[in-house]
């Protein structure tokens, strides 16, 4: 590149690196916040909050990148106008054409990026986040729940006891498992033990009872001497088949069509496979459209306000119209196509505006016939 090029690559670097700090960090913070019960309530230390709550850094990168770089293209262009300097650049004879080409390797980089969090970071950070949560979960019960409180552990999911022995286990244990309505599950324990094993935390209950309803409308109750119950896999990972988005890109591609989960869960697949091949195309579809709103040199006298409040409506539709698309795939194969055509459709039309192309030569030459017409 030449030095101009560089200059403006680090402008509008130094601008999308800056508002991608920024609004990740606002965003982590919002979402950090809402687990600050891991330290208050939960008795986890500072190293499990922060990994806790990094690992959703991925997915708030790959969504805020896009953004960022609209925001970064919006920034440069106008500061560089507002210094003359695409005035000066467009008198030395250098083209739109030619000023693109550093904001197109931008453009590219960006997109690299997202489609890396998207295909690979995103999936398995989504997986480690579940399973981080199902160890917190566990270690909570093991250790932190409140005796002679009822705790719901997470959305219908009960675990009481009355006090610890001196020996650390759980007397009067009571545990209600409302998550399933029509499968209401009971345990009633006069003794609890937290045992580790293999990695995997148990609560090894003793003389007790659970409960259950069956399909007559009647209940069964069986009594036990020793009942193990794995609260790991308990409290979410192993009894409850794997998200789509905690899913590899490699699974989605390659899942057994005899399954009867996975073909239960066939149009969720398709919809997040179309997530996450579509949606590193808005780095392109972001970028260009900025550059269309200010890429041309305009005096100060001229005013951007419209072309940047244009720009940004055009971008929060275009984006919101996508994840509208893209949750409509579930259902609707046509969807699928709609998706793909939207970020690139809108970024052969951006191209078109700042290359005069076909279409913008056509709509030219209409507003022209308008004007004849008028006078």
């Amino acid at each position: 590149m030449l030095r101009v090029e560089r200059y403006v690559f680090r402008t509008a670097a130094y601008a999308f690196l800056a508002g991608l700090t920024a609004l990740t960090g606002i965003v982590w913070v919002t979402q950090a916040l809402r687990q600050v019960d891991l330290l208050t309530n939960k008795g986890q230390s500072l190293l499990v909050f922060l990994s806790l709550t990094g690992l959703t850094t991925p997915s708030l990168v790959a969504i805020i990148a896009p953004v960022a770089l609209f925001v970064g293209v919006l920034y440069s262009l106008n500061k560089l106008n507002g210094d003359s300097e695409l005035v000066v650049m467009s008198a030395a004879g250098i083209s739109p054409a030619r000023l693109l080409r550093p904001f197109l390797v931008l453009f590219t980089m960006v997109f690299a990026l997202v489609a890396a969090l998207y295909v690979e970071v995103m999936p398995w950070s989504f997986d480690a986040i579940e399973t981080l949560s199902a160890f917190v979960r566990a270690d909570f019960i093991a250790n932190f729940a409140r005796p002679g409180a009822f705790n719901e552990l997470t959305s219908g999911f009960i675990f009481h006891f009355r006090d610890r022995g001196p020996d650390g286990s759980l007397r009067g244990v009571f545990i209600q498992d409302r998550r399933d309505p029509t499968h209401i599950t009971t345990y009633i324990s006069e003794v609890g033990k937290t045992i580790t094993r293999d990695g995997e935390t148990y609560l090894v209950l003793s003389k007790g009872t659970y409960q259950r309803p069956e399909s007559s409308g009647d209940s069964a109750i069986v009594t036990f001497d020793d009942y193990a119950i794995d609260l790991s896999q308990f409290m979410h990972r192993g009894d409850v088949v794997k998200r789509p988005r905690e899913r590899s890109t490699a699974e989605l591609l390659t899942y057994n069509a005899n399954d009867e989960q996975a073909r239960k869960m066939a149009g969720r697949f398709r919809s997040e496979l179309t997530d996450r091949f579509a949606s590193p195309l808005y780095a392109f579809a972001a970028g260009l459209i900025g550059f269309a709103a200010l890429g041309e040199a305009r005096t100060t006298r001229q005013g951007r306000g419209v072309a940047i409040a244009v720009a940004i409506l055009i971008f929060v539709a275009l984006r919101m119209l996508g994840v509208a698309v893209t949750s409509l795939a579930v259902s609707d194969l046509r969807a699928v196509i709609l998706a793909w055509a939207l970020p690139i459709g809108a970024s052969i039309l951006c191209l078109d505006s700042i290359l005069g192309g076909p279409v913008k030569r056509a709509l030219a030459d209409a507003r022209r016939r308008i004007a004849a017409r008028r006078t």
